[in-house]
């Protein structure tokens, strides 16, 4: 209210004798409203009963009680008191402006009250609520609209009770230049969102002091999120193992897909899958294929499977140079860990441990089988056999004595090892010289076998002197020439026995024969003892075994070897030779 003071009425002269005057009891004061909420603009005279207008910005409301023109606003009071209020219901933003209460008749007027009328903004809306989606790892810009207030809405962002800063704000003037719309955007980092997560958008003024509020969850959207275990591991060869895949996906998950080794396992369509395990699932890994809207996720897993020895890379069989190096590789698999190791097929020395065994300037005696073995220790054992040809001069591998029957038909082999195949084989029966067929009781006949070739001269009737002849087997091949001298033996017989009877019996003979003629002689003596004229024996008998081959053997084996390999140029075309040495028996008397 205000204090009252006294005007004068327009047209009457000066009081001058105490005469009652018009004075303003109440009058309008400036006042803040709420759009929608009712509002009173008080105005009281006394000494005053002439008509009151109120005025808006100028403009004449109505007289006294009349507001028909105005349907929400009506004049209260009691009159007879001087009571003209102004009641306006409901307010509106129309009814903001400058307000008078004005004593028409006694022309004065109060002084202007100013009614302001506030307006709370629209509820904030927040583009793509009340589910914002995105997908995982990309930022969010989230954008609120708090429209039509009066004054401008300010905008604040809550996340779990915090205000979040660092939005940027745009206001906008509305046609009617009082209104105003506040727009606020929001961003945050990749990092810094959490699927869930809900942020208000509170919009608030003077109008709405509490503010309103609008709020937004977040769906971060991913692509399936895959774990696949494999139960039981480790497992042996054989057994059953089984697969699971966990997925989690946002959109949820469409479908699965199972493949081994890239190729598609048609069986299994869910989120498990079964199966007997054998070695392969070491080396090809199962694989689940997870799909939802956004698209697929891949996961794979080798099974540690358990499994004796598997050949990676096959070992083959080399044919080198002597003197050359000789490398064999060979590779395998197994579960646990394995172990290599090259041997030499019939020896007990390990030459190597690696997947490689290198032979140094190889010899004709390092040929033969090679065997590369793993072990999976307590799985199981596996072994690959190569074979080493060594290109060299021919080896020649003969029992130098060999055995025949008196008068039976008789047999000498000669073995032959070459690489390459030997040019030519000769064989010798000195004088004679053989390379195949028959001439006379001598036969001659070359087989090959896997393991080298087998040359046999055969006698169709053994005789003595045939237990007294060198016998010489000679290969050649572009490499050089080996030469073996062969020895035939008489083999123990009917003949031997009847041999060493006859020599028993002629020296018990002999004895017999030497008793009589010392009886006889005695005899003689004692009779004419006398007579006799003593005389000195001059007889005598010497025996003498003489074995001429004993001496000259060794003479005659290495010239025999030696003109055989200088046979190297220019092979003979017969095959044994055969040089008979035999023993004298000589008696001399004197």
């Amino acid at each position: 209210s205000f204090a009252p003071h006294s005007i004068r009425l327009q047209g009457e002269p000066p009081s001058t004798s105490g005469r009652s005057s018009v004075v303003f009891i109440q009058q309008p004061h400036d006042l803040v409203v709420v759009a929608g909420q009712p509002v009173t603009l008080p105005c009281s005279i006394t000494g005053y009963h002439g008509m009151v207008l109120w005025v808006k910005d100028g403009l004449a409301l109505g007289v006294n009680r009349d507001m028909s023109g105005y349907p929400r606003y009506d004049v209260i009071g009691d009159h007879s008191k001087g009571e003209y209020h102004l009641l306006i219901q409901r307010t509106e933003l129309t009814d903001d402006g400058s307000f008078e209460c004005q004593a028409i008749q006694a022309a004065t007027r109060s002084r202007p009250a100013r009614l302001t009328v506030l307006v709370p903004p629209d509820d904030p809306v927040i583009i793509g609520a009340p589910v914002v989606s995105l997908r995982a790892g990309n930022s969010l810009n989230l954008t609120c609209h708090a429209n039509n207030a009066k004054p401008a809405a300010s905008i604040i962002w809550i996340r779990n009770g915090e205000v979040l800063n660092g939005a940027a704000y745009t206001k906008t003037l509305l046609r009617d230049g009082r209104r105003e719309s506040t727009v606020s955007t929001l961003h945050i980092s990749a990092s810094n969102i959490e699927n869930g997560q809900q942020i208000t958008c509170r919009a608030s003024n003077k109008a709405a002091p509490n503010g309103k509020e609008a709020t937004v969850t977040i769906d971060i959207q991913h692509f399936p999120l895959v774990n696949l275990s494999v139960e039981p591991q480790p497992v042996l060869e054989g057994n059953l193992v089984k697969f699971h895949c966990a997925a989690k996906a946002n959109p949820p998950v469409t479908h699965y897909r199972w493949a081994k080794g890239g190729s598609m396992i048609t069986d299994a369509t869910g989120d498990t899958y079964e199966v007997l395990v054998d070695h392969s699932f070491f080396t090809e890994p199962v694989s689940c294929e997870v799909t939802n809207a956004l698209g697929n996720t891949n996961i794979s897993r080798n099974v540690d499977v358990y499994f004796g020895p598997r050949l990676a890379a096959e070992p083959q069989s080399l044919q080198v140079d002597r003197g050359s190096d000789a490398v064999f590789s060979c590779a395998w698999i197994g579960n646990p860990s394995l172990t290599i190791v090259w041997m030499k097929r019939g020896h007990g020395v390990v030459l190597s441990n690696e997947n490689t065994l290198t032979l140094k300037a190889v010899r004709q005696e390092d040929a033969g089988k090679y065997v590369c073995r793993a072990v999976v220790p307590r799985v199981g054992v596996g072994e690959k056999e190569v074979t080493l040809t060594v290109n060299g001069p021919p080896t020649i591998s003969s029992t130098q004595t060999q055995q025949a029957l008196y008068g039976e038909k008789g047999q000498i082999k000669c073995f032959i090892r070459s690489t390459p195949p030997p040019d030519r084989i000769v064989s010798s029966i000195y004088p004679s010289m053989l390379e195949s067929g028959t001439s006379g009781r001598y036969t001659v006949e070359t087989v090959s076998t896997e393991d080298g070739v087998i040359s046999t001269l055969t006698m169709s009737n053994i005789v003595p002197a045939d237990f007294q002849t060198i016998y010489n087997c000679t290969a050649w091949n572009s490499f050089g020439s080996d030469t073996e001298i062969i020895r035939l033996k008489e083999q123990g017989s009917l003949r031997l026995a009847v041999i060493i009877g006859v020599a028993v019996g002629a020296f018990l003979a002999l004895i017999v024969l030497i008793g009589t003629l010392g009886a006889f002689c005695c005899a003689r003596l004692q009779r004419n003892l006398k007579g006799v004229v003593s005389a000195k024996n001059d007889i005598r008998v010497e025996i003498v075994h003489k074995d001429h081959n004993a001496a000259r053997e060794p003479e005659d084996q290495g010239n025999m070897k030696q003109m055989m390999v200088s046979w190297h140029s220019k092979p003979p075309s017969s095959l044994f030779s055969l040089t008979s040495f035999t023993s004298g028996l000589s008696i001399r008397l004197g």
